[in-house]
C-alpha cells in the first residue's frame, strides 16, 4: 500500500472536474474510473463530479454528478466555479485535454479557475512538443495556477519543464490507472465471441486516423500467410467529432481496404463502444495487442495501459507512452507505418508460445503498479500535500489600518498610460498595451481628472488636458452625429458609431470640463462642444447613458446658468428614471432595472445632482432612497465595502455576487455618497463615501489593497484568488478620481481625513 501523506486521511471532500460517461470518450471513461477508484479506497470521501458537456440534454448522467457544465457556455463555468467554491471542497482536481473546454485552446477553463480559491491539481491528458500561441498560453496559465501537475508518462514532465519552463517540483508522474484483473489463458475466453481456434489481434478504441488501423490492415496478408486462423479485431466506435463531420466514410474506406486485400474471414469490425467490464472481458480473449498509432508525441494511451495491465503482449508504434510503458522488454516497437515491421513481430509472437507467455507475464507484472487502488492513494498523497501547503496570495494582506487613511490624488501613472494621442486603455502589468489601441470612455476619464487634480503643474495640466481634448474632438464623427469610441494604436478608427454609454460619457466629460476646467480656452472649448452635440443624448436609451448626460448637464448648468438644453435633460431624464424605477419594483428590490450591472451608483447620483439642481425634492428623494438600496448590497458580511461583482450582471432579482470586483464601483459609490452629502448635509453619506474610499487601500473581502502605492496606480480588481494585477486606464482613473473626491469632502467637511502622500518609490 502506497505512503498517505500526513492529513490525507482527514480530507473529507474534493471536486472532480472532466468528462464523464455516459458521454463516450476516453477522457470520459477516465474520470469516471478515477471517481470509482477514489471512492473504493476511500469509502467516506465526498467527490462531487462536474461533467463537461458539448451536448447539454444528450446524456443521462448518473447520480454521481453533481452538476453538468456546457462546453461553450462561458457563465456556466463561472456558476460552476461559485457552486465549488460555496460546497465546502478541499480541492478541485481538474482532467485536462485540448478540446473539451470552450474558448481559445480551452481557455474557458482558465476563468473558472480565477474564480475558486481552493488548491487546483491538474492531469494532463495531452502535454504536447509544440503547441500553438493559444495552446501555449493555456497550458503557462495551468502550470502558473496548478498545485501539482500530473503527468502520466516521464516524457510528459520533460516536455514541460523543456517546452514550457515548468518547476520540476511541481510536477508528479502517476501512470494511467488500470483495473486489477486476474491473469488468463485467452482460450479460456474466446468462446463467448465465436473465436475459438482463432489466434486474436486486437484494437480497442475511438476509431479516427490517427489510430493508424491502415498499416495493420496492409500487415495483415503476411501474417496470415503463416498463421490462416488469424483474425484482427477492431473495437470501438467511430469517433463522434469524426461522425459528426463525414459520418462512418473512414470506417467504410477501412473495410474496403481490407476487402481489397481479400481479408474478408481475417477481419471484423465491431462498431460499438464497449463498456469497462465487456472491454475487458474482450482484452482477455486476445493473444496479442496492437497500436500502429500515428502521433509520435501521444503521451498517454488508455488503451495501451489496460493492455500491458490485462497481460497482453503488444506490438505498438513508438510514441511517447508506449516507449516508456513497454520499455526493458515489456513489448515489441515497430516504426511508424512500417505495415512490414507489425507483420514480423505479431507473426513471430503467434509462432513462439513461450516467448509471448513470457511477455504477457512481463505485461501483468508491470500493469500491478498502475491499478486504480495504487492512482488513488498516490493522487490523494498530491491532494493532501497542496491542501497543507495552501495556495499563496500574489500579494500578502495588509491591515488596511497601517494604510494612509486618504491617498492624494498622483498623475504618475495616468501620464505613464498617455501619450500623443491620448490615453491608453489596458495594461499588462504596469506597462501600456498597445495591442487594444484607445478609447473614449478612458480619455473622456482622463480630461476630467485634469480639471479636478489640485496637485498638478501648470504646464502639465494644460498639455494633457488638450491631449484628452483632441481625442474627444476628433472623434466627432459628423457624418453619424455621434462619437466614436475605440481607435486602434495606429491612429484608425475600429467604428464609425460608439455605444450609447460612451457618448454620455463623454458628454459628461464636456459638462465637467466646461465647468471646471482652470483655464479659460479649455472651457470655452468644452462648452462649445456640448453646445454642438448634447442633442445626441435626446435618443439615449440606455439608462446609464441617460445618467452620464444628466452629470454632464448638471455641470453645464452649474458653468452657465439657465442653459436650456441642459435643464431639459435633466428633467427629461429624471422622469425616466422615475418611470423606470416604477417598473421594476418591488417590496425587495428598490432598483432602476431588474438586474445590477456596472457603475450602478451613477443613477441615484445623476437623480441627486439633477435634483438640487432643478430644486426637485422627487428626484433627491428618489436618489437617496435608491443610493441607500444599492448601498446595503454593496456590503460585506463584516462592514466593508464589496463592489458589484462582475459575475452579478444580467441576474434578474438576484442578490449581488461578490467577485469581480471593479475599482470602478467604488469610485461612483464615493461620487454618489459626495452628491448625496450636498443635498441633504447628512455626515452619514461622507462616512458611506470614506467606507467605499478605504476599499482601495485593503479594507475589502480578501483584505489587500487595489492601490498600487508610490506610483499612482491601480489594479483592475479584486479576483477571489486575489488582486488582477494589470493596471488599466479605466482602473487608474477610478483611483484618482475617487482620491480627488474624497478630498473635495474633507475642504466640507473638516474632520474628514486630509490626504496623505506617500513617500516616493
Amino acid at each position: 500500500m502506497a505512503h498517505l501523506a500526513a492529513g490525507s486521511s482527514s480530507i473529507d471532500h474534493i471536486a472532480l472536474l472532466g468528462n464523464y460517461l455516459p458521454r463516450k470518450c476516453g477522457l470520459a471513461t477516465y474520470t469516471t474510473d478515477t471517481y470509482l477508484a477514489m471512492k473504493a479506497r476511500y469509502p467516506d470521501l465526498r467527490v462531487d463530479v462536474y461533467a463537461m458537456d458539448d451536448h447539454p440534454g444528450r446524456y443521462a448522467y448518473p447520480a454521481d454528478v453533481t452538476r453538468a457544465i456546457p462546453q461553450n457556455e462561458r457563465t456556466a463555468y463561472s456558476d460552476a466555479a461559485r457552486a465549488i467554491q460555496e460546497s465546502g471542497a478541499k480541492a478541485l482536481w481538474v482532467q485536462h485535454e485540448y478540446g473539451i473546454y470552450g474558448g481559445s485552446a480551452g481557455d474557458y477553463l482558465l476563468g473558472l479557475l480565477d474564480r475558486i480559491t481552493l488548491p487546483v491539481i491538474v492531469t494532463l491528458h495531452t502535454v504536447l512538443e509544440r503547441p500553438s500561441a493559444e495552446e501555449r498560453r493555456v497550458m503557462e496559465a495551468l502550470l502558473r495556477r496548478a498545485a501539482k501537475v500530473i503527468v502520466m508518462a516521464e516524457a510528459g514532465r520533460d516536455i514541460l519543464k523543456r517546452v514550457h519552463g515548468a518547476n520540476d517540483r511541481q510536477i508528479v508522474m502517476i501512470p494511467h490507472g488500470v483495473p486489477d484483473r486476474a491473469l488468463v489463458d485467452p482460450d479460456s475466453k474466446k468462446a463467448a465471441f465465436g473465436w475459438e481456434g482463432r489466434s486474436v489481434v486486437l484494437t480497442f478504441g475511438l476509431l479516427a486516423p490517427n489510430k493508424g488501423i491502415e498499416t495493420l490492415i496492409d500487415a495483415l496478408p503476411k501474417v496470415v500467410a503463416q498463421h490462416p486462423d488469424t483474425l484482427y479485431v477492431v473495437l470501438g466506435a467511430t469517433h463522434p467529432n469524426l461522425v459528426a463531420h463525414e459520418g462512418e466514410a473512414y470506417r467504410d474506406g477501412l473495410t474496403q481496404r481490407a476487402t481489397a486485400l481479400g481479408l474478408g474471414d481475417n477481419i471484423e469490425f465491431i462498431d460499438k463502444f464497449a463498456e469497462a467490464d465487456e472491454l475487458l472481458d474482450y482484452l482477455d480473449a486476445a493473444d496479442i495487442y496492437v497500436t500502429p498509432y500515428t502521433n509520435p508525441a501521444q503521451i498517454t494511451s488508455g488503451t495501451l495501459s489496460y493492455a500491458v495491465a490485462s497481460g497482453k503482449p503488444v506490438v505498438s508504434t513508438p510514441y511517447i507512452h508506449a516507449t516508456e510503458i513497454l520499455n526493458d522488454d515489456h513489448g515489441r516497437l515497430v516504426a511508424f507505418g512500417d505495415s512490414q515491421g507489425f507483420a514480423r513481430e505479431i507473426a513471430t509472437l503467434l509462432s513462439d508460445d513461450v516467448a509471448r507467455s513470457a511477455l504477457a507475464a512481463r505485461a501483468y507484472a508491470r500493469g500491478r503498479s498502475m491499478i486504480w487502488s495504487r492512482l488513488a492513494e498516490h493522487a490523494m498523497d498530491e491532494i493532501a500535500g497542496a491542501i497543507a501547503a495552501k495556495p499563496r496570495r500574489l500579494v500578502q494582506p495588509t491591515v488596511a489600518k497601517a494604510a494612509p487613511k486618504v491617498l492624494a490624488a498622483d498623475f504618475q501613472a495616468v501620464e505613464r498610460m498617455s501619450d500623443a494621442t491620448g490615453m491608453l486603455q489596458h495594461g499588462i502589468y504596469s506597462v501600456p498595451d498597445r495591442r487594444h489601441g484607445y478609447c473614449i470612455d478612458d480619455n473622456a476619464r482622463a480630461l476630467i481628472l485634469a480639471s479636478r487634480i489640485a496637485d498638478l503643474d501648470a504646464a502639465a495640466r494644460d498639455k494633457w488636458t488638450t491631449i484628452y481634448a483632441s481625442f474627444i474632438q476628433h472623434a466627432w464623427n459628423p457624418d453619424t452625429r455621434a462619437f466614436r469610441n475605440f481607435m486602434a494604436f495606429d491612429r484608425s478608427w475600429c467604428e464609425d458609431t460608439g455605444s450609447e454609454d460612451s457618448n454620455g460619457r463623454t458628454l459628461w466629460a464636456l459638462g465637467v470640463t466646461a465647468n471646471e476646467a482652470p483655464q479659460r480656452k479649455h472651457r470655452e472649448w468644452a462648452t462649445a462642444l456640448f453646445d454642438q452635440t448634447a442633442h445626441i443624448a435626446l435618443d439615449f436609451g440606455s439608462p446609464r447613458a441617460q445618467a452620464f448626460a444628466i452629470l454632464g448637464a448638471a455641470s453645464i448648468d452649474a458653468a452657465r446658468p439657465g442653459h436650456g438644453l441642459a435643464r431639459n435633460l435633466m428633467s427629461r431624464f429624471g422622469d425616466q428614471l422615475l418611470t423606470l424605477l416604477d417598473a421594476a419594483r418591488r417590496p425587495e428590490w428598490k432598483w432602476f432595472e431588474i438586474v445590477l450591472a456596472y457603475d450602478n451608483a451613477r443613477l441615484p447620483e445623476a437623480l441627486l445632482r439633477a435634483g438640487v439642481a432643478l430644486g426637485r425634492d422627487d428626484l433627491i428623494a428618489c436618489g437617496i432612497e435608491t443610493l441607500e438600496w444599492i448601498v446595503t448590497r454593496q456590503t460585506s458580511p463584516d462592514g466593508h465595502f464589496r463592489a458589484v461583482g462582475t459575475e452579478s450582471f444580467g441576474r434578474e432579482f438576484a442578490e449581488p455576487l461578490p467577485f469581480d470586483q471593479q475599482p470602478l464601483e467604488a469610485q461612483a459609490t464615493i461620487d454618489a455618497c459626495a452628491a448625496a452629502f450636498e443635498a441633504t448635509d447628512d455626515r452619514r453619506w461622507v462616512d458611506e463615501a470614506m467606507r467605499a474610499y478605504r476599499w482601495y487601500l485593503g479594507a475589502n473581502e480578501l483584505d489587500l489593497p487595489l492601490s498600487s502605492g508610490a506610483d499612482g496606480g491601480c489594479y483592475d480588481g479584486l479576483m477571489p484568488t486575489g488582486v488582477n494585477r494589470n493596471q488599466g486606464a479605466e482602473s487608474i482613473l477610478a483611483l484618482q478620481l475617487a482620491s480627488c473626491a474624497i478630498s473635495a469632502l474633507s475642504k466640507q467637511v473638516p474632520t474628514v481625513a486630509q490626504p496623505e502622500r506617500r513617500a516616493t518609490a
